[in-house]
């Protein structure tokens, strides 16, 4: 089959690799319907240490089920599946406590002899915990929705409520990415009453407003917070979501949160160091939550929506590609010509 695997900065290559097949009792191996590229791929496309032997990569997915093991017992063979950006088992402390991301026996897409998701089929380690079956045909209007649940969109609505998001909460999210315009989509659903997009390019803002931003801060910076707190009244935000991952970003969330507030990080930090002291966190009584969305613990809340159509967290892609040119669909999210690419196999 055809896979996607990453060997070093800008240096992507879809690849004949062998296909999955059932390792443990415990898998299913998924046929890809949709997968897509992650705002979080461009880390590595930009600082992956040069690999002979590659890393394969993708993290989204809709699939349809074509093999389980014998002890696979939630899907079975010609179902649709939503498959969260971890594979969990479902039933370990962590995972009942709805944070698949830690589950003890679970892991990570690309990891070890787990293939990637911008492929063509994939061995689903731990099917009955990580497995969402959907009643909805591969040629659905509702895929592109439906594959936002298995990172995007948990991912926005995990920001919002890890900052305790409530009616008559000010939010400003940092970022015009698919994560950032999903938190404003889920901040608005959990009834926040002011949303600030901070953003720079006008068809992601755009897009912002109509997910439920309120007013859009195009500045960066000190010019940036100066805005926010104008628009605030000069006390700053309840909650501040920081959907990039880089210091500047931080930087920026600390600039605008009021005393008593949240910060809510979930753009992978790019940096292992970030203020916290006196000055910045500790003095104004900051909150400082968010990390890695447990994306299989939201499925079950958000899934309704999308079936019934009551929200479109599927505008987010722009482009739509082949497998073959997933290099090209990088590039492109690279240089801010795509927000999110869907890939078809």
């Amino acid at each position: 089959m055809r896979a996607t695997y990453m060997y070093g900065p800008g240096d992507v290559r879809v690849i004949d690799v062998a296909d999955p097949v059932i390792v443990d009792q415990t898998d299913a191996v998924v046929r890809i319907v949709r997968s897509c590229i992650c705002g979080s791929d461009l880390h590595p496309y930009h600082s992956m240490s040069p690999s002979s032997q590659g890393s394969p990569m993708g993290h989204e997915c809709v699939g349809v089920v074509e093999e389980v093991g014998r002890e696979v017992r939630t899907v079975e063979k010609g179902d649709l599946v939503i498959t969260p950006f971890a594979w969990s088992d479902g039933t370990c402390e962590f995972c009942r406590e709805g944070l698949q991301t830690s589950c003890r026996h679970g892991g990570f897409w690309g990891g070890g002899d787990v293939g990637g998701l911008q492929a063509e089929a994939v061995r689903v380690p731990l099917a009955d915990g990580t497995l969402v079956a959907v009643p909805v045909e591969e040629t659905s209007p509702l895929i592109p929705s439906l594959l936002t649940l298995s990172d995007v969109y948990g991912t926005g609505h995990h920001a919002a409520v890890k900052a305790r998001v409530t009616a008559g909460t000010t939010v400003t999210v940092i970022g015009d990415g698919a994560v950032g315009l999903m938190a404003v989509l889920s901040a608005r659903r959990l009834g926040a009453e002011r949303i600030v997009l901070m953003g720079r390019h006008k068809q992601r803002t755009d897009l912002g407003r109509e997910f439920g931003a309120t007013d859009i801060v195009a500045e960066r910076g000190a010019e940036g917070i100066a805005a926010v707190r104008e628009l605030t009244g000069g006390d700053g935000s309840h909650v501040v979501i920081e959907a990039v991952g880089h210091m500047p970003a931080y930087e920026q969330a600390v600039g605008v949160v009021r005393p008593g507030g949240v910060i809510s990080r979930v753009g992978v930090p790019q940096y292992s160091k970030a203020p916290v002291g006196f000055g910045t966190l500790f003095g104004p009584n900051i909150t400082l939550t968010g990390g890695p969305a447990p994306a299989r613990a939201y499925i079950d809340t958000l899934l309704p929506g999308v079936l019934d159509g009551s929200v479109d967290p599927g505008k987010v892609f722009d482009r739509e590609i082949g497998l073959d040119e997933v290099p090209e669909g990088y590039r492109a999210m690279d240089d801010r010509e795509a927000l999110k690419v869907l890939v078809r196999p």
